[in-house]
This record gives C-alpha cells, sequence and structure tokens, in this order.
C-alpha cells in the first residue's frame, strides 16, 4: 500500500512540474513556483491520507471527492496540460496509467 502511495505522490509530482515549467516559468530547474509548490504539497496531503488507497486506482474514480473545489479545479488544469506532455517525458509511466485505466473500466 506504501508503493502506491509513493507512486501516486511521484506521479502527481512529475505532472505539477511539468506544469509549473511549461505555463509559470519557462526554466529547466526543478523548483517550483510558490503557487504550483501548494499544489503539490496539497495533493501530497491528501494522497497520504486517503482511506481508499488499496481499492481505487485513480482520484477521478473515487466515490469521495476530498479536494477542496479550487484546488480540484487546479489539479484538473495540471493533469490536463500535463496529461500530453507526459507522453513525451515519462512515456512508461503513461503506458502504465493506460493499462490501470483500461483494467479499471473492464471491472
Amino acid at each position: 500500500m506504501q508503493k502506491k502511495r509513493q507512486g501516486e505522490i511521484q506521479l502527481v509530482s512529475q505532472m505539477v512540474e511539468l506544469y509549473c515549467r511549461g505555463k509559470h516559468q519557462r526554466l529547466y530547474n526543478k523548483k517550483l513556483c510558490h503557487e504550483c509548490q501548494g499544489l503539490l504539497d496539497y495533493a501530497r496531503l491528501r494522497i497520504e491520507h486517503c482511506p481508499f488507497i488499496e481499492s481505487k486506482t485513480f482520484c477521478n474514480t473515487c466515490k469521495v471527492h476530498c479536494y477542496a473545489n479550487q484546488m480540484r479545479q487546479k489539479i484538473k488544469e495540471v493533469m490536463r496540460y500535463s496529461g500530453p506532455h507526459m507522453v513525451f517525458s515519462h512515456p512508461f509511466v503513461c503506458i502504465r496509467h493506460a493499462f490501470s485505466t483500461l483494467s479499471q473500466k473492464q471491472k
């Protein structure tokens, strides 16, 4: 279960980093802007305290939405931007995500 939490935190971190580099900084350093760091900290907190981590695949399929409305909108924006860019920067993560999504839909 801890491995799954760490994987989800890593995925969100990669997506927020891509978004911040593309939308806010245009620099290729590892430091995030204040807004994106706040979003990432919030997402980590939510993932670390998720009681459904064993049974769910992704937050959008969860029955309980624990993100505040403003943060939910922001993370959706980040994912919409980062999703297509992940294909080039993290292709194996995209493949794993696609297989997880398909297997969840089949259940």
